[in-house]
């Protein structure tokens, strides 16, 4: 099963991409999707693209709860 999760930019690149950080794990993902991102933005990723902003707040919790049930991220 895939699950759409919160990731922090910490790059953006050229040519609609930027580099995240999944739970440690750093990869270059699409942002074709969005209007503009910007390095501490924290995305939901899906896929490799980047879906949607999120609420800083809301994503540290999200991240919380799936740091309490050991997910981690397969990307």
């Amino acid at each position: 099963m895939c699950l759409a999760m919160p990731v922090k930019v910490l790059e953006v690149g050229a040519g609609e991409t930027a580099i995240i950080d999944a739970s440690g794990v750093h990869k270059t993902i699409s942002t074709a999707m969005l209007d503009e991102v910007s390095v501490g933005d924290y995305v939901i990723l899906h896929a490799g693209f980047a879906l949607s902003r999120l609420d800083p707040e809301e994503a540290e919790k999200t991240l919380a709860l799936f740091a309490e049930i050991d997910a981690r991220p397969v990307i």
